[in-house]
């Protein structure tokens, strides 16, 4: 019975070992793919914020339209609106 013990303790000893050095492996490996997947992370914690919150993207459209009305950036918003009324009867004809 003494010897099944010392054989269980020796494996589990080698077990805890190779997990060691896997996890080591494993967050080395991650490690690479640490700064793109912060990047994703704040991309789709902005897309939640603008789903969450419309009213805030619009005030702040509106006020830059507003600023900015005969520049460059005024025309691109103007247009934005435009594409966006677009997609948006695009969307009640097709999806309805």
């Amino acid at each position: 019975m003494n010897r099944k013990l010392l054989i269980l303790a020796q494996r589990r000893e080698r077990l805890v070992l190779e997990a060691a050095q896997q996890r080591v492996q494993l967050a080395q490996a991650i490690e690479a793919w640490r700064s793109p997947l912060a990047l994703a992370d704040q991309g789709l914690t902005a897309i939640s914020f603008i789903k969450n919150h419309p009213f805030y993207v619009a005030a702040i459209s509106t006020i830059f339209v507003r600023l900015f009305r005969k520049s460059f950036i005024g025309k691109w918003f103007s247009r934005g609106k435009i594409a966006l009324q677009l997609v948006r009867k695009l969307q009640s004809v097709f999806l309805a």
